[in-house]
């Protein structure tokens, strides 16, 4: 048994495996947290290899070069330095490649070279490459490299093995005698200067000379990756045919998740309805009733809808869509002020704020990262999916346009179109007020197609759906408990005429804020949903369904109650608000931890509060205007 333990640090350029490797050396011995005194998120594992030897594994972030332009390449080039305040010193590093695409990485490798680190060069995805013809001698590419190589499928059992193998042999050296011990201080362990440009281009030209040697690939390798990209990347068809696709996406949002959702709704209502019948009046049954199964069935109903988005989203990921449609994007947010790699951070931005606005530190400038930051929550997250499908089903009649297309799923697409004009607009606007030096190029490695892995899309869908369910569980529910609280008490003074509701907190405080909201439609109980809507905007659906069932409204779905109580007017108006609502508190949060100041999440509260009462106001006076 191999008593010595390995510390490791995994190396690679954005989207090659790294993590999937990661994971699947680790599972479920992993832990997640910050870096001391940056906000990067440091991912560590441990596993133990055939021979019994205990191996640490640090996830580094994601990198092309060490020359640190982001904090996140900081991140790594300090850990492989073993300069990092309070870490370890790695015994070695893994560097993890893209099989299919090796240019990149053999050049950041040659980079590693000259730390003095011990290497390991793992070929993730090498089935793929065997499956497509490539040929890549590995001895001999070890030996030009001068570093041991293996083949490795993440993806698959047993995938890891030749790695596993040749950890098992690695021994320490003596001058690695401090390995795994915290360094304390800031200098580091071996000579290193960081690489001009003059020495990089240098060593892309040995990554080629390298590349040509060691690896074959069949003639028409890339002509169907090239036929297609030219339609894909195609500055005209390649933006109808990525507006096509987002156009399909919502439209399955809707046309495929109502069964679903029909059967979740007629769940709940047969719950509530088996609760009013079991137990007596009184408050427990009004809280289980009212409060929680009105209030979190109100949410719960559209998981359907966040899994198929998710499911898109992942798709064109792991098919390879995604860098496509981040180069297409580039020129345009280039117009309004942002730089290319804004594009991932807004685009994880339509699952959350928070991860979108995390992943702006791959983006150098700061003046770039803070606008970045700032638009980030225009993008249309998945928490608005409940409050656009509520409102959509109650004022948008179903039936298709033109005999072929969803009416409701044009609308949702339009309201996903506004949030991302409306950051662009902003961005301009932006650009005004922040001087702008000159940017560098958008670099981006355009990986080649792949079918996707039916694995990694139904971990992703499932993870995304536990996350949605999580937050039902916890945020929700304790909101839920709170507003029927709210809305329970006080009890109505003897011989009061109005419903009990009208005398309670929720009551007192929504009839307060009514006469601001007036001139935009809103009614004392959107009030109500629009305040606790600051914990997660899905709460304010739950709240509505909270206290429309506290006042006594039982009849029938959320949606009929809303078609029923509010004009046309007041639900186009609550549509427009929510393009812009102002984010939710966990949002703010994360805002000002990455800026490090209250000066930006406050910026964004106001800004982001007055396009959203401006706009629910136009669209309110329009409707009323044109008699709806």
């Amino acid at each position: 048994m191999t008593s010595a333990t390995l510390h490791l640090g995994l190396v690679g350029n954005p989207n090659c495996g790294k993590t999937a490797l990661f994971n699947a050396l680790t599972g479920s011995r992993q832990k997640v947290a910050n870096y001391a005194g940056v906000t990067v998120e440091r991912k560590e594992g441990k596993f133990v290899t055939p021979a019994g030897r205990e191996v640490v594994l640090l996830d580094l972030p994601g990198t092309y070069s060490l020359r640190a332009r982001s904090p996140d390449e900081q991140i790594t080039r300090d850990a492989v330095l073993g300069t990092l305040e309070n870490e370890c010193t790695l015994d070695a590093i893994v560097c993890v490649a893209d099989a299919t695409n090796l240019r990149l990485m053999l050049r950041l490798v040659l980079e590693l070279k000259q730390t003095g680190r011990k290497l390991i060069l793992a070929l993730n995805m090498y089935d793929i490459a065997k499956h497509r013809g490539i040929d890549i001698d590995i001895d001999k590419l070890s030996g030009e490299l001068g570093i041991p190589v293996v083949p490795s499928v993440a993806v698959r059992r047993n995938g890891t093995n030749a790695l596993l193998t040749l950890l098992d042999k690695m021994q320490p050296d003596e001058s690695d005698a401090a390995a795994g011990a915290p360094l304390n201080t800031s200098a580091p362990v071996n000579t290193w200067a960081a690489p001009d440009a003059k020495t990089v281009r240098e060593m892309h030209r040995t990554a080629d000379l390298i590349l040509k040697d060691c690896v074959t690939r069949p003639e028409d390798s890339d002509e169907w990756t090239a036929r297609v990209d030219r339609v894909l990347l195609h500055p005209v068809y390649g933006i109808t045919i990525l507006l096509g696709v987002l156009f399909l996406m919502f439209q399955a949002v809707f046309s495929w998740a109502t069964p679903l959702m029909d059967m979740i709704s007629a769940g709940f209502e047969w719950l509530s309805a088996l609760v009013q019948t079991t137990l007596p009046d009184g408050m427990l049954r009004s809280l289980i009733s009212d409060g929680i199964i009105s209030g979190v069935g109100s949410v719960l109903v559209f998981l359907p809808q966040i899994v198929i988005l998710f499911l898109f989203i992942i798709l064109l990921e792991d098919v390879g869509y995604m860098a496509r449609a981040a180069f297409l994007m580039d020129k345009l947010m280039g117009r309004a002020g942002l730089h290319g790699r804004a594009f991932i951070p807004l685009l994880s931005s339509f699952a959350c704020a928070i991860p979108g606005i995390m992943g702006t530190r791959v983006i150098n400038s700061w003046r770039d990262r803070l606008v970045t930051i700032l638009v980030s929550p225009l993008m249309t997250c998945s928490a608005r999916i409940p409050v656009y499908t509520l409102i959509i089903a109650a004022f948008i009649p179903r039936g298709a346009v033109f005999g072929v297309v969803d009416r409701q799923g044009l609308v949702m697409f339009g309201l996903y179109a506004a949030g991302i004009v409306s950051a662009l607009g902003v961005a301009m606007v932006m650009r005004l007020f922040f001087h702008r030096h000159a940017s560098e190029p958008f670099i981006m490695e355009l990986p080649d197609y792949k079918l996707p892995s039916v694995k990694n899309v139904a971990w992703g869908v499932f993870e995304r759906a536990r996350i949605f369910l999580r937050r039902a569980g916890t945020i929700i529910l304790t909101m839920m408990i709170v507003i029927w609280f709210l809305s329970s008490f006080p009890a109505p003074p003897p011989g009061a005429t109005e419903p009990a509701i009208h005398y309670s907190l929720a009551g007192m405080i929504g009839h307060a804020v009514e006469p601001i909201l007036k001139p935009i439609g809103f009614n004392w109980q959107i009030a109500v949903a629009l305040i606790t809507g600051m914990a997660a905007r899905e709460v304010a659906v739950a709240a509505l369904g909270t206290v429309y069932a506290v006042g006594g409204e039982s009849g029938g779905s959320l949606t009929q109650i809303l078609s029923t109580h509010w004009s046309l007017a007041s639900g186009l108006a609550f549509l427009a608000w929510y393009v812009f609502a102002p984010q939710c508190a966990s949002t703010l949060a994360v805002v000002k931890r990455e800026t490090n100041s209250w000066r930006w999440p406050t910026v964004m509260f106001v800004y982001m509060l007055v396009m959203a009462y401006i706009a629910a106001m136009i669209v309110y006076q329009a409707t009323v205007f044109l008699g709806g």
